[in-house]
This record gives C-alpha cells, sequence and structure tokens, in this order.
C-alpha cells in the first residue's frame, strides 16, 4: 500500500492489477490497462471504446484513435470500415475519387508530390504536377 498513497486506486479498482497504477486516468489510453477491472484505463480508452463500437470493422490502434474523426482527412483510416475518417475525408472524396493517399493533406499544396499523388484518380496531385 505504500504508506497509504494507493488507498483511493484500490478503492476505485480492487481487482485491477497492473504494473504502473499511475498511468491508469492519466489521460493516455494504455491497451493493456483497457478492461473493465481497471475502468477502462480511467476511462482514458473510452474514446477509443466508442470508436470500436461504431465502426467494429476499424482497425486503428489504441494509442492513435484519436485521429479518427479528429476534423481533417487521414488516409490511414479513409475507408468504409472507419467511416471515411469518421466522415472527414467526405469532401476529398468527393473532388478526388478513388485517390488512396496516406497524407490527404499534400493534395493540392502547391508542391508535386509525386508517385501515388501524381495520379489521374488524385488530379495529379490536386493540379501540383500539370505542367504550367
Amino acid at each position: 500500500y505504500d504508506g497509504g498513497d494507493c488507498d483511493e486506486f484500490n478503492q476505485l479498482y480492487p481487482d485491477c492489477d497492473v504494473e504502473y497504477p499511475n498511468w491508469v486516468g492519466d489521460g493516455v489510453c494504455d491497451g493493456d490497462y483497457n478492461t473493465a477491472e481497471c475502468g477502462y484505463d480511467g476511462g482514458d480508452c473510452d474514446g477509443l471504446n466508442e470508436l470500436k463500437q461504431l465502426y467494429p470493422g476499424c482497425d486503428v490502434h489504441y494509442y492513435y484513435y484519436y485521429y479518427v474523426g479528429n476534423g481533417e482527412c487521414d488516409g490511414y483510416y479513409n475507408y468504409a470500415e472507419c467511416g471515411y475518417d469518421d466522415g472527414d475525408c467526405d469532401q476529398f472524396n468527393k473532388l478526388y475519387p478513388g485517390c488512396n493517399v496516406n497524407n490527404p493533406k499534400l493534395v493540392g499544396n502547391g508542391h508535386c508530390n509525386g508517385v501515388d499523388y501524381n495520379t489521374a484518380e488524385c488530379n495529379y496531385d490536386g493540379g501540383d504536377c500539370l505542367l504550367p
């Protein structure tokens, strides 16, 4: 009990047996602590768990779940199982149907990024790779 400094933790999570109790409820979702016994990491994993209920087929690592639906189109989650980044990629997909790139922010950013971006589906990097 370390002189009583674990009393509150033990009251809140009597069956939570973890190596670092101070990680529970620290604001970061720690995957191994995402259990009912640990209060889903003291609530830190609530967002991840809600995402997995909404999009059960969305393969997202517990540490990066906050990228889904954060207001920016993230190519890693721009597929149906993740709701096209929870809707963040809807506008991008309307402008560039079939353009599958990891970083959609690079399309049309004023620089020809080449390779995956310089395709007809991506409108030749949003026009950045077209000759003047």
